[in-house]
């Protein structure tokens, strides 16, 4: 179960940006990538608001390289 009423506005902010930008990359809408990111793995919970403060100093598409390295590693994309 995913923990969104512990984020901070920002981490809010942070999360929905990795969704689009993940959804633009992989061709797909965000509300897939989000079920992706909280109901078939806890990339969201543990990773991406965990290290807000590192991640979102980064660029878009170290970003999005990062995230899809998490989910091919956890068999969710290839």
């Amino acid at each position: 179960m995913s923990k969104q009423a512990d984020m901070t506005p920002e981490q809010s902010f942070f999360a929905v940006f990795c969704i689009e930008a993940l959804a633009d990359e992989l061709r797909t809408r965000g509300d897939k990538v989000y079920k992706t990111l909280t109901e078939d793995s806890d990339i969201l919970d543990t990773y991406i608001v965990p290290l807000y403060d590192v991640l979102h100093t980064q660029g878009r598409d170290w970003i999005v390289d990062d995230i899809k390295r998490l989910m091919a590693k956890a068999g969710l994309i290839q």
